[in-house]
């Protein structure tokens, strides 16, 4: 019998992976991560996870990298089956829970949503993602009510050359952009 306990929601629910697939016959699981480093998944014990019944609350056993991704066990999931009914589950924490970081670092999900706005007070969008790539991370803005045209932009994540300030209050990211780009 699992021990997935029926929970209320985290304060403030982050997604930091998904269940993806069972491992082995003793109740392990494949997961993916979207912490960096990956490994970072293991720092939170405790993992919430949205079922069609409401939210439960796990907790982790075990973890390890395998291969190129990740393994876990589940404390009270000792078997193949029981595990099947929580795979294909994302994996929340509260955001409460994470570190602290340095003046002007930011977690992607603080940024997620933020208007972009130009220097020049142009309304580009809004902040959908951020991607990582060889050289820098990049903003992925979207069109939004009342922005300059319906254009998606890749806008460099360069603190003080693209990326001018962020203000978390006003939920606005104001960058050195020129719209027609």
């Amino acid at each position: 019998m699992s021990t997935v306990k029926q929970a209320k929601a985290p304060e403030q629910a982050l997604v930091v992976g998904r269940i993806t697939s069972v491992y082995g016959v003793k109740g392990w699981v494949k997961l993916y991560s979207h912490t960096d480093p990956m490994i970072g998944i293991f720092d939170y014990k405790h993992w919430w996870l949205k079922t069609p019944s409401g939210w439960k609350v796990i907790e982790l056993s075990q973890g390890r990298t395998q291969g190129r991704g990740l393994v876990a066990a589940i404390k009270g999931y000792n078997d193949r089956d029981l595990v099947k009914e929580i795979c294909g589950l994302d994996i929340y924490i509260d955001a409460n829970d994470l570190p602290e970081l340095e003046d002007g670092d930011y977690y992607w999900s603080q940024l997620e949503g933020l208007k972009v706005i130009t220097n020049e007070g142009v309304l580009l969008g809004k902040v959908s993602q951020l991607m990582e790539t060889g050289a820098n991370d990049v903003v992925v803005v979207r069109s939004c009510e009342g922005s300059y045209d319906r254009e998606e932009r890749l806008i460099p994540y360069v603190p003080d050359q693209f990326i001018l300030s962020i203000d978390l209050e006003k939920q606005e990211m104001v960058v050195d952009w020129d719209p027609d780009f």
